[in-house]
Formats: structure tokens, sequence, C-alpha cells
């Protein structure tokens, strides 16, 4: 899936250059949009279940910079749903004036399945099933 974002002013340094962190902001908004594509929605999952699903690990690479205005997407592909754990390949782009699309960051991101105290527990069997649907075997 992927989710089209608009670099503002407050996401750059003052040389209009997005700030490093700010790219776990734009991935963290494609996991969620990816989800909610699928029907998931995340505090219903707290309210139906009581359970959250946390950020255990993040391998990114930064390849390239976005700038002010730019407009970015992020890629989001589910790579594993078994168990606690729910991992994702997510990677960030644009497309230059020229028309060629150039890679910005790419990411691995594993998130573990907490109840609301933070105890680890298994992904509920309902969410985990539709989650297993939309793994991307080729990722």
């Amino acid at each position: 899936m992927n989710f089209p974002i608009r670099v503002y002013y407050e996401d750059t340094d003052h040389g209009g250059v997005v700030y490093y962190a700010n790219y776990l902001k734009f991935m963290e908004r494609g996991r969620t949009e990816f989800l909610r594509s699928h029907h998931i929605e995340l505090d219903q999952i707290q309210a139906e279940y009581g359970v959250l699903f946390v950020v255990t690990e993040v391998n990114i690479r930064y390849k390239c910079a976005a700038h002010f205005n730019d407009m970015i997407h992020v890629e989001t592909l589910l790579t594993q749903a078994s168990g606690a754990r729910i991992a994702f390949i997510q990677r960030i782009k644009k497309q230059q004036a020229d028309g060629q699309v150039i890679m910005l960051t790419d990411a691995s991101v594993q998130l573990a399945c907490v109840h609301k105290d933070g105890r680890p527990c298994l992904i509920p069997k309902a969410l985990l099933s539709i989650l297993q649907q939309h793994i991307d075997k080729e990722a």
C-alpha cells in the first residue's frame, strides 16, 4: 500500500530538509493507514480486545533527503504476522520533476502485541486471521 504525505514546514529543519526522526512519524502513518485499509482500527482493537501494538525494533536506512513541500509516498508491506509479532517493510519514495522515482528511506519495523498494562500477549485470533491474509510474500 502507498500512502501520500505532503512535507510541511513543521517536518523540516531550518534549511527545509526533513528532520531524520520525522521519517518514523511518516512510517507510523503508513502502518496505520495500511491497517485501516484492511478494516483494522487501532482504537477499536484496544476497545474490543484490550491489546495494543508497540514498536520493538526499527532498522532504517536513509538514502536521500525529502524537502519542504515535497509529495512523498510511504510504501508499507506486511511481511509477518504470527504469535505476538507483526513485521513490516516500509519505504519512503518521491517522484522527481523528471518523473524518476527515488528511494528516500527503507526500513524494517517490528511490532509486538501487548495488553494495556504492557505485558506481551498473542495477537487475537480473529485479528491474526485478517493480518495473515495481507502478508506480502514477495517482500
